[in-house]
């Protein structure tokens, strides 16, 4: 059982490595892709042999409470935000996230926020509060509480901004 997120079965990478992996230790992989927050849970529950999944801080806190026996570094992830190419909220070029969030807070330019505890989210917002911004609730920053494919086709139909 290999709970895993929507990202890394979107990838394709799984389609490449299971089948392989498969033919070379005659065991089978049943991979299942959920949020980042979901395989960590399945794992605490006994109910994953390896989980694959990108929220570092939630991944050393599920270790530290003892339910995992090894931890290595498969990917990374860039913190990347796409919008509209008239770029409304101005941080095209920007460098830090940060610098570009309270750009974003600043010209109130629509964000959308997939709020549903995945790795991409957590990362968000973290980012937020180490800018010392706390956008919910504010008109402009709207939540869809949905994956990357949904949350970005939200994104377009609202020409607004997403982390990705």
């Amino acid at each position: 059982m290999l709970p895993t997120t929507i990202g890394v079965q979107d990838s394709g990478l799984l389609h490449m490595l299971v089948p392989l992996f498969e033919e070379r230790t005659g065991y089978r992989v049943k991979p299942i892709a959920v949020g980042t927050g979901a395989p960590l849970a399945m794992a605490a529950h006994g109910e994953a042999d390896v989980v694959l999944v990108h929220a570092p801080d939630a991944e050393r806190e599920f270790m530290a409470q003892g339910y995992g026996s090894e931890r290595l570094l498969v990917m990374h992830n860039d913190f990347v935000i796409v919008g509209p190419p008239d770029d409304l909220a101005g941080i095209r070029g920007l460098r830090s996230a940060m610098d570009a969030l309270q750009e974003i807070a600043a010209a109130q330019a629509t964000w959308i926020s997939r709020d549903d505890g995945s790795g991409t989210d957590q990362l968000e917002k973290r980012l937020w509060k180490e800018a010392g911004l706390e956008p919910k609730g504010s008109p402009w920053y709207i939540t869809s509480g949905q994956g990357m494919g949904a949350t970005l086709t939200l994104t377009e139909q609202k020409r607004g901004l997403y982390p990705l």
